[in-house]
């Protein structure tokens, strides 16, 4: 992982659209890979003078292929799921982020 002190970071920034069209910019925090499946760890851009929100939102999607064969970001709809893989992302970034409730 980068060192976001160091004065040649450059964000891994990642343009995603809503189901209405609305666009957010994020940043790529981290991945994992469990299996056959692929996590992402994001958290929103706000505005150019702060890269990242200020409450933190750490937004965590899956990678899933669609009936085409394009890959796309899609929610964890599966409560069990999403809780192991937020338990994970949570374990993993704990040593370089403060993780509520850590």
């Amino acid at each position: 992982m980068s060192d976001m002190f160091d004065e040649t970071y450059e964000p891994d920034l990642l343009t995603l659209s809503d189901e209405d069209g609305n666009e957010q910019e994020f940043e790529i925090i981290d991945s994992l890979e469990i299996g056959d499946d692929f996590y992402y760890a994001l958290v929103p851009v706000t505005d150019e003078n702060s890269l990242t929100s200020d409450d933190g939102d750490l937004v965590i999607l899956k990678v899933v292929t669609e009936d085409t064969g394009e890959e796309i970001l899609a929610t964890i709809d599966d409560d069990e799921e999403y809780d192991k893989v937020a338990a994970l992302f949570a374990d993993k970034l704990s040593e370089f982020y403060e993780i509520d409730g850590e």
